[in-house]
């Protein structure tokens, strides 16, 4: 079925840069001709942080998963390693997990049959113990969970006391947290969250007790993949990383408990997205490595090569993931990742094919790994170091973004911050004002999406698996809720939870208090209503 166009394409990219016919050298801007003959390696990093690139060190296949009972996740996990995965990714259930409540809460009682649905229930130490059982995290990289602010610090030391259980010594562990504003701030905003400074005290917390006690581990990582798939384009996407980092580091400086570069250093393992503008990504990861380079010699004085360079994971664009001709995801997920390759990530996940339908099938989850294997392995793309260098058209596009990028952090800055632009609305202003254009463009036929917009007839003779849910994740959860607080050292549990009270309310850091709750079996509900009680909620903008 050939496509009949409705009105003239864009020759644009999605973050609305126009596109030449063709590139030569007048189209790279004089500043940036500066550093095109830098190597790999060198400052200030664009093209790539190593001399050999994947030579040296291949990229983590590294896929998010989690759905069910504990040990649901704790099986998924086991077949994605299995399957040559080489990092994991725990996901916690959304419906408990983003505001802190237990099942036993109104708000999750009334939604029962979806808990489980978007990550595994895990109220407690028993139950993260149950979903790491048998799993290697003494030597496997792994991923706490933990990607929402007010959730973080109990699932990492929740993972961490776990691990200190095992006789494993924190210092031995390597792994990383989240602990991401973009999230429920301005992506998926939760009914009940704590206001943004008491978040940030949050995570300078866990970063500076990360600097004392895990040196291999990444204690937050910013996350401007979900500030993408939420609407801001790429140089906002960005932007508005640097505004991020900007609090947490002006913070730890004013704290002045640690060491700034060590705290760089630490935050220095950034999430972005890619998208189908394979060009433009693979530049903004170039862009994103020389704007972290700028902002932390000039803004902070550092010299230390080790924090100048950006450490990146990538998740495939979820929201570019369609559930009409759901096999077309494939072809998209494989260029999505060719282009966070081309751009030079560390990590890497490929968001499922069934994505648009429901969380990852044992299929699709297969699927995300073997297209790495595809890239990594048939393609010799970990022969050259930053292939695209020296292309007149990405030079140019890695210019763009990063001036684009440093005008809207100014804007952020101009605004009273990053976070002072999650209070009042204006950054989700930008993401909407995106997200109803991209709609129109594709309403009005000069942005095509193939199985969606045109090219409808689909003569597949296959039926996509998708994911067929867990009926008993909220009884069981339900149950061992009850056994937890009919087993535990009751006196001891509520003398842990009065600390940690006292810790919130104090400027000491709270992750040691959160140490010993999690120790003494304190629920996850039972934390939230004590940040309920000392902080209070987010007041939404209305904009939302």
């Amino acid at each position: 079925m050939e496509k009949q166009p409705r009105s003239q394409p864009l020759f644009t990219t999605r973050s609305g840069i126009p596109l030449k016919a063709s590139y030569g050298p007048d189209d790279v801007p004089v500043a940036h001709r500066a550093v095109m003959g830098s190597r790999p390696g060198d400052a200030p990093f664009h093209r790539g942080c190593f001399p050999q690139g994947y030579r040296t060190k291949p990229w983590r296949i590294f896929q998010l998963s989690g759905f069910g009972k504990p040990e649901d996740e704790n099986e998924r996990i086991k077949f994605l390693l299995k399957n040559g995965e080489t990092g994991f990714l725990m996901e916690h259930d959304r419906n408990t997990a983003d505001h802190l409540y237990n099942v036993d809460h109104p708000e999750v009682v009334a939604r029962r049959e979806d808990v489980g649905m978007t990550g595994a229930v895990m109220q407690s130490v028993r139950d993260v113990a149950i979903c790491l059982d048998g799993l290697p995290i003494e030597s496997t990289y792994g991923h706490a969970g933990g990607a929402v602010v007010q959730h973080a610090p109990f699932a990492l030391a929740a993972y961490w006391t776990v691990a200190k259980r095992r006789g494993i010594a924190l210092k031995d562990l390597g792994g990383t947290g989240q602990s991401d504003f973009f999230l429920t701030y301005l992506g998926c905003v939760t009914k009940q969250q704590i206001p943004t400074a008491p978040g940030l005290r949050l995570n300078a917390d866990i970063i500076e007790f990360c600097g004392e006690h895990l040196p291999k581990w990444v204690p937050v990582s910013i996350a401007g993949y979900n500030g993408g798939d939420t609407g801001l384009n790429a140089w906002q996407e960005l932007g508005a990383v640097m505004a991020n980092a900007i609090e947490y580091l002006d913070e730890i400086k004013r704290r002045g408990r640690m060491d700034l570069t060590t705290a760089a250093y630490r935050c220095g393992g950034i999430n972005f997205r890619t998208t189908m503008e394979i060009f433009e990504d693979a530049a903004k990861l170039r862009a994103a490595r020389k704007m972290w380079h700028h902002l932390l010699s000039t803004r902070y004085g550092i010299t230390d090569e080790r924090a100048l360079r950006m450490r990146i994971h990538i998740v495939t664009s979820g929201a570019a993931m369609t559930y009409q001709q759901p096999f077309n995801n494939i072809v998209r997920g494989t260029l999505m990742a060719l282009s966070a390759v081309l751009g030079g990530t560390q990590s890497l996940g490929v968001s499922g094919y069934d994505e648009a339908i429901s969380i990852p099938s044992e299929h699709a989850h297969q699927m995300s790994v073997r297209i790495q294997q595809v890239l990594a392995h048939e393609t010799n793309l970990h022969a050259v170091a930053d292939p695209l260098g020296g292309s007149y058209y990405i030079e140019a596009m890695t210019a763009e973004l990063e001036q684009r990028g440093w005008e809207f952090c100014e804007q952020i800055q101009q605004r009273g911050g990053f976070l002072a632009t999650l209070d009042t609305g204006w950054l989700h202003q930008q993401a909407r004002d995106n997200q109803v254009g991209w709609f129109q463009q594709e309403m009005d036929g000069t942005r095509t999406v193939v199985g969606v917009t045109d090219f409808k007839d689909d003569v597949g003779t296959y039926e996509v698996e998708g994911f067929e849910g867990v009926n008993d994740a909220y009884d069981v959860a339900r149950e061992r809720l009850d056994a937890v607080k009919r087993e535990r050292h009751e006196r001891g549990a509520t003398a842990a939870l009065h600390a940690l009270e006292a810790a919130c309310r104090g400027t000491q850091n709270l992750m040691p208090a959160m140490m010993d709750a999690l120790d003494a079996e304190v629920t996850l509900g039972e934390i939230g209503s004590v940040y309920r009680e000392v902080w209070g909620d987010w007041q939404t903008p209305e904009v939302v």
